[in-house]
């Protein structure tokens, strides 16, 4: 990442300028996109623009961006503590039935568990 974007980017005070970064230049920006998952997982606050970006990179391209979009969904675990991105991300990222596929998504995928058990909360004592 040259000065002058590392500089633009310090000025990010949630990470939107980081997402619109990526959106207006997917496809070119893949040589530095562990610099701006670093960049938005540092000013994102709430993981509203860690889900945004991994919904979109994952939407774009899921294989190719498969390391990203983990990186933010784990931000998005930690930092959305009010539940309010992470069932977007869910569904977003293992399809609308995910619920039906719950038990089986679970035992494979530590990061469908973590995020269904944060939207989920188990219920009892």
């Amino acid at each position: 990442m040259n000065q002058e974007l590392k500089k633009e980017l310090a000025q990010d005070p949630d990470g939107l300028l980081t997402y619109e970064y990526i959106a207006n230049h997917i496809g070119e920006c893949d040589d530095i996109m562990d610099e701006l998952i670093t960049n938005m997982i540092l000013v994102d606050t709430t993981g509203q623009f860690a889900v945004s970006a991994a919904r979109y990179l994952n939407a774009i391209d899921a294989e190719r961006y498969a390391t990203s979009i983990h990186r933010l969904a784990e931000t998005a675990i930690e930092k959305d503590r009010e539940r309010r991105y992470l069932p977007d991300l869910l569904e977003s990222l293992y399809g609308a039935d995910y619920a039906s596929r719950a038990d089986e998504l679970s035992t494979t995928d530590d990061i469908f568990r973590r995020l269904y058990k944060r939207v989920n909360p188990p219920t009892g004592l």
